[in-house]
């Protein structure tokens, strides 16, 4: 579809306005200039006053048809022009969207929202003094959300502030993630920093020296400056795909080096593989009192597994879970993917089925995106996958089987390039939540990223204001340098704590 847009001369528009066509349109061009093949040619005025008010026209060629909208928010509220213009940059995006919905029949259940993280509008928003019905109305209004995703914000918000009393006063502590960038196999839809740990020992063995380092000095920081330790997340890769006598060195170091481990409230370690799983590695688990784990079966369709990269079984993934639960393994979450290559509803439900059996005490559920870098996207015509009306169908079908079965949402968020234009939405038996995932998602605190590929966010204690710093991605590169990225993030905890006042 090609969109020949006219009437807005900032070229900051230009990346928003794509977005938007992606969320109606498989494959999509716009352009601020003029071209003899445009579809559609949608025509703004926009006036910046005191407000900002834009209009749109949209005309389909080959149709004639003509839709209008038109939108004016008042401009308050903003510290920066970047801030201003976001405000402007949302009322164009409104009637842009408000005119593609009225041409194509489709409506955006997030409306004009293409960010990761919708609950933090809404947690900002009831922090602000905005009563519910008031920040619902807000949502509504100037971001064109529907009801229903109003409604799971609000539930998932409710859960989060149940578990997390203290949410908004965390900004004094930190969490830690660890990421160990090995798996057993590269998955067809990953993009996270993953290398095949077959045959790559002295890689392991070099990175491991370096964590270890990184995970000293930062303790080190951490005892010194009395700064507590909220949650701890071991990722990747796969955590797991280690040998036992290297996790338990690794969280040895952890209980050495961090202060008050004891007391953290939550320590997970990613064993999303069930390949990796073995009795002697959740002993390892068990003597450092770590009975949070991720085993995560994605599909319990055996093609589907072997077209995506993922090199086990479906019965192991159902005897890996029994053995965890055996040895202790108290709290497990498992992962699902909607609209997997070759899945559609008939898949999805044997795989809701299968979950049955086995109940993990938490269930994040995604929706397939097409990342980037993925090999997935690199050979989009290799992978056939559903179409948006029966992902969206496969979506209702997850939130209807976790609801009977006594799941609650507690987090969310969203990607790029995702399927459906929906969402990934993580659900627990209540009590059973990850604090980890409520933290990462809602930017209330510090996470400080330590491995390769880890990325530190650093959230200002007073102000907010978030800083990110990322460890290089592959092993080599980051075996080079390690102590140089410990002191760089020592250096910005040094500056983001030096004002604050550090309870005790």
């Amino acid at each position: 579809m090609n969109i020949y847009v006219k009437g807005l001369s900032d070229e900051r528009f230009q990346r928003p306005l794509e977005l938007i066509a992606d969320l109606f349109f498989e494959e999509s061009v716009v352009s601020q200039q003029p071209f003899e093949d445009a579809n559609i040619e949608v025509s703004f005025e926009l006036r910046i006053e005191e407000t900002a008010m834009a209009a749109a026209v949209l005309t389909a060629k080959e149709t004639g048809h003509v839709y209008t909208a038109s939108f004016e928010k008042e401009l308050s509220g903003f510290e920066t022009d970047k801030d201003r213009f976001k405000q402007i940059k949302n009322v164009v995006l409104h009637v842009y969207l408000s005119v593609l919905q009225d041409h194509t029949g489709i409506v955006q259940n997030w409306g004009i929202l293409t960010g990761v993280r919708p609950t933090k509008l809404l947690h900002k928003k009831l922090r602000d003094g905005e009563s519910q019905e008031s920040a619902h109305e807000q949502l509504k209004e100037q971001y064109l959300i529907t009801d229903e995703k109003i409604r799971l914000m609000q539930q998932i918000v409710d859960r989060q502030l149940a578990v997390v009393p203290d949410l908004y006063n965390l900004s004094n502590e930190v969490s830690i993630y660890i990421g160990i960038p090995f798996c057993p196999t590269k998955c067809a839809y990953c993009t996270f920093p993953a290398y095949a740990i077959n045959g790559r020992q002295g890689s392991v063995d070099s990175f491991l020296g370096g964590l270890h380092y990184e995970m000293r000095e930062i303790g080190r920081w951490l005892k010194e400056k009395g700064v507590k330790i909220t949650t701890v997340y071991y990722g990747g890769g796969t955590p797991t795909s280690i040998t036992a006598e290297e996790m338990d060195m690794l969280y040895e170091e952890m209980y050495e080096s961090f202060p008050n481990v004891a007391n953290i409230r939550e320590i997970t370690v990613e064993a999303g593989r069930p390949d990796t799983i073995t009795p002697e590695k959740l002993e390892v688990l068990n003597k450092w009192n770590i009975d949070r784990i991720s085993i995560n079966p994605q599909s319990y369709i055996q093609e589907t597994l072997k077209a995506i990269g993922r090199h086990h079984t479906v019965e192991e993934t159902v005897t890996k879970f029994q053995l965890a639960r055996e040895m202790g393994m108290n709290n497990i979450n498992m992962d699902l993917i909607i609209g997997l290559p070759g899945e559609g509803v008939p898949e999805f439900q044997h795989t809701l089925n299968e979950t049955e059996k086995l109940l993990p005490e938490s269930l994040t559920v995604h929706t397939l995106s097409f990342k980037r870098a993925s090999e997935m996207t690199k050979n989009k015509k290799k992978y056939k996958v559903a179409d948006r009306e029966e992902i969206s169908d496969m979506m209702n079908m997850a939130s209807a089987w976790t609801n009977e079965h006594g799941y609650v949402p507690y987090y969310l968020y969203r990607q790029k390039n995702i399927l459906g234009n929906l969402e990934n939405v993580g659900y627990s038996f209540p009590g059973q939540e990850s604090i980890y995932n409520i933290m990462i998602m809602e930017e209330q605190q510090t996470i400080i990223g330590l491995g390769c590929g880890a990325s530190s966010k650093f959230v200002h204690p007073e102000t907010g204001k978030i800083t990110r710093f990322a460890n290089p991605k592959d092993p080599k590169s980051y075996n080079d340098g390690f102590k140089h990225y410990t002191e760089e993030k020592i250096k910005i905890l040094n500056e983001l704590f030096k004002e604050s006042k550090i309870t005790e």
